[in-house]
């Protein structure tokens, strides 16, 4: 598509658009004016610096407010597809960073969720052109999702553990050592399986503390497993992806995908051909 054409299309350009010069002065201003935003409504949230100047964030609120939604209707106007546009991420997000202004004129404190506009600075990724990185998030995100059933099956049974400890703490500490109810004996547990340890509940009987340090050492592993689940799946999907490397002279024989010689014979290596993986 020319980059001349009717006003709409010049205005979807220099939005939407980002290898052209004004596409890129729009970016960097745009960011930059999320960056002042989130501050203001930061500061605002400081009692000290609201009293002292809360009419002037106020006033700077109303100004970004105001700009982002005259921004967000030229979006609107300027889009190829407005539905689509309107239904996406970002458009979610750009009409998110307006809405709790205006919903603050009717329900007061709605203001400060306007902490949301800083997600509107991801559109960096699109400015610095690190959309390439965007694949390896893919690759982590599938990598999350082929290893959830062996994630959703340890979670379970750490919900039976911590609850299990949890109601024998209830028995063995009692009212008297501050476990005054299952529930909050279960929260106990999993704060220790966790190795968050706020100190708010502590055992105090040797057979409680007994108790609670087998609970701290099984939380090491908690950490570890699912790490470990996700990292096994994510070198298996990368061994996968990956093609394997045959050597003609000794059939039957294993190398690594990086592998550029046969660590037999010493010949260079092939990759395989579709459907002729080695079992």
């Amino acid at each position: 598509m020319e980059r001349t054409g009717t006003p709409r299309e010049r205005l979807r350009h220099v939005i939407f658009d980002y290898d052209t010069l004004p596409a890129k002065a729009f970016d960097l201003l745009l960011i930059f004016s999320i960056s002042c935003s989130v501050l203001v409504v930061m500061f605002d949230s400081v009692p000290s610096f609201h009293a002292a100047a809360g009419d002037i964030f106020l006033a700077f609120e109303w100004f970004f407010t105001i700009l982002f939604s005259i921004e967000y209707g030229l979006r609107i106007y300027a889009a190829e597809r407005r539905g689509r546009y309107a239904l996406s991420f970002f458009g979610v997000v750009d009409f998110l960073s307006i809405f709790p202004t205006w919903l603050s004129l009717f329900i007061p404190g709605t203001q400060y969720l306007l902490v949301i506009r800083f997600f509107r600075v991801l559109r960096i990724f699109r400015l610095l052109k690190l959309m390439q990185f965007v694949h390896e998030a893919n690759f982590v995100r599938a990598s999350i999702v082929a290893s959830s059933r062996k994630i959703l099956v340890f979670l379970f049974f750490v919900i039976v553990l911590t609850s299990i400890v949890g109601a024998l703490m209830y028995l063995i500490e009692g009212e008297e050592h501050g476990f005054r109810s299952i529930p909050e004996s279960i929260y106990w547990a999993i704060v220790t399986v966790t190795t968050v340890g706020y100190g708010d509940i502590s055992p105090e009987t040797p057979l409680g503390r007994f108790l609670a340090a087998l609970l701290m050492i099984t939380g090491y592993s908690v950490i570890a497993v699912p790490t470990g689940i996700v990292s096994a799946e994510m070198s298996s999907m990368r061994s996968s992806c990956s093609p394997e490397r045959l050597c003609r002279a000794c059939p039957g024989l294993r190398h690594e995908p990086d592998a550029a010689f046969c660590r037999r014979c010493g010949l260079p290596l092939e990759d395989a051909p579709d459907g002729d993986g080695l079992s």
